[in-house]
């Protein structure tokens, strides 16, 4: 099974988020999203690659934050950009 080293720089605690109400940039910008990721690095709130602007991973390219974990009711996955994989 592979593993992902970037979860040790997860807190234990998820940081809260930045905007509870939905992606940052979209909401900045007007636009709408598919599903919506928080960073565990920062507590930024983007959206998927499923939606148009694809927030969460520029954010990832931009910051260097490896980790998300989906910000949708009853989901609780979370997601390296590094290394491709659930974790």
């Amino acid at each position: 099974m592979a593993t992902c080293e970037h979860v040790q720089s997860v807190p234990a605690q998820d940081p809260a988020p930045a905007t509870p109400q939905g992606c940052a940039e979209c909401l900045a910008e007007g636009t709408r999203w598919v599903h919506l990721r928080l960073c565990l690095g920062c507590g930024h709130v983007g959206c998927c690659d499923s939606s148009p602007m694809r927030h969460a991973t520029k954010h990832f390219k931009d910051e260097g934050h490896p980790i998300v974990r989906s910000f949708e009711p009853g989901e609780d996955w979370r997601w390296c950009f590094v290394d491709e994989l659930i974790v």
